[in-house]
């Protein structure tokens, strides 16, 4: 068993509730763990053994581009992007943080943390 990690991703999309998020956007991080059986790629050396992690930061990218309300939403439809591409994860823990968040207030993020399986 291994774990990929994924850490610090940026993307510029346009999440949010207001207007104004939908309009100009934010910037917002994504952090992905996931839980997979490596063993057979320790053994063969070979990338079709294990969970490629340059389509996991394309099928990231692709649902960071997709407005949304919330960041949970975001989140799940990464998660099941993931799930339906590589059937052979067995655990992931999901990471999505907006930076200086419309909230009346000094705040450095606001993030949520989705899990798999719930």
């Amino acid at each position: 068993m291994g774990t990929i990690a994924l850490e610090g991703m940026e993307f510029h999309a346009f999440h949010g509730c207001f207007a104004e998020e939908q309009m100009t956007g934010n910037t917002f991080f994504v952090d992905i763990y996931i839980e997979t059986n490596t063993t057979s790629a320790e053994e063969s050396d070979n990338l079709h053994e294990t969970v490629n992690y340059a389509e996991i930061y394309e099928l990231i990218k692709e649902e960071m581009a997709i407005k949304s309300n919330l960041l949970e939403h975001v989140g799940k439809r990464i998660i099941n992007a993931i799930k339906q591409r590589f059937i052979q994860i067995e655990s992931m823990e999901l990471k999505v943080s907006k930076m200086n968040p419309p909230i009346g207030g000094k705040v450095d993020n606001v993030s949520i943390i989705l899990t798999y399986p719930e």
